[in-house]
């Protein structure tokens, strides 16, 4: 009887032990059945961007087709040139404008006399003259002012230790082939036995250093001389 009541009350502990391991094991199995599906669930959410990115780039690569090429180039070079036919329309339009606030409105010559046509020519003559004036003094201002440009241009280069080469005149031509012609023409105007060839033979060369006895009386150095004492010994 004893052992019995022994067991029955190891029993009961026993079972809950079972019990609480099974548990035990149920979670831990569960857990990590739960952290596999969440690593698959991941993986395939990784492999489906990775797909659709190279879905969408290859869409990417083959939307300009040579067609689509052609014709947007054609948009293009139609909107350049209407871009370019509203530009010069509006400049066109400035000059109209500035044209007619700076010289006016023809005037109406029919049926005018001599005085209103006077009137008409001092007028424009005025206007002439007043343009001059001011054409005199902007010109005057650009000069200043590309002068000034320039003053600083080399003042930067200074100081940033680079020197500017200063601008060449252009020599034409006609002035170098001039020049040419005036060096040859002076160089015929010299000497012309400077420009001989000198030769080294002295096959036509004098001897000094010869001796004079076989020269004739004539010949030698002194010989009129001894001619006229002899005349005047024998007076």
């Amino acid at each position: 009887m004893a052992n019995l009541t022994e067991s029955t009350n190891i029993d009961p502990f026993m079972e809950r032990r079972r019990r609480d391991q099974a548990e035990a094991r149920k979670r831990l199995s569960e857990e990590e059945r739960r952290k596999a599906e969440e690593k698959e669930r991941k993986k395939a959410e990784v492999r489906a961007r990775l797909e659709e990115a190279a879905r969408a780039k290859k869409g990417k690569k083959g939307f300009m087709t040579p067609e689509r090429k052609r014709k947007l180039r054609t948009l293009l070079r139609k909107n350049a040139a209407e871009a370019v036919k509203r530009e010069q329309e509006r400049r066109a339009a400035e000059r109209r404008e500035m044209l007619s606030k700076r010289c006016g409105q023809p005037k109406n010559l029919d049926g005018m006399n001599a005085d209103a046509m006077k009137k008409v020519c001092q007028e424009y003559h005025d206007r002439i003259s007043k343009l001059e004036y001011n054409k005199y003094d902007l010109e005057y201002d650009v000069r200043q002012k590309d002068y000034l440009i320039n003053e600083l241009q080399v003042q930067v280069s200074d100081m940033r230790g680079k020197f500017l080469k200063p601008a060449l005149k252009k020599v034409s031509k006609y002035d170098a082939k001039l020049e040419k012609m005036a060096k040859v023409a002076a160089k015929a105007d010299q000497d012309f036995r400077q420009n001989l060839k000198r030769v080294q033979s002295t096959k036509f060369t004098v001897d000094d250093d010869k001796d004079t006895k076989d020269q004739p009386d004539w010949a030698k150095k002194g010989g009129h001389k001894l001619e006229v004492e002899e005349a005047e010994a024998d007076e």
